[in-house]
């Protein structure tokens, strides 16, 4: 009986929720709006971080023009 109760109770925390027990977003319309800006400009600087992570941003030293490298 009380294995059956507990998964009634589980059965119907899961059917409640939308994905996740716990929201990962307010439920106030502007704080969640809020909270979505944030979450996305982290994402987009997140390349950012990537390339100076794998110094990919730092400057070229090659030559703008190729050279022989030989006598002409």
């Amino acid at each position: 009986m009380r294995s059956l109760l507990l998964t009634l109770l589980g059965a119907l925390l899961v059917a409640t929720t939308a994905g996740c027990i716990i929201p990962a977003y307010s439920g106030d319309p502007v704080r969640r709006t809020q909270e979505l800006m944030f979450t996305s400009e982290n994402l987009r600087l997140f390349l950012d971080d990537w390339e100076r992570l794998w110094m990919l941003d730092q400057p070229s030293h090659l030559t703008p023009y190729r050279t022989h490298g030989g006598i002409i």
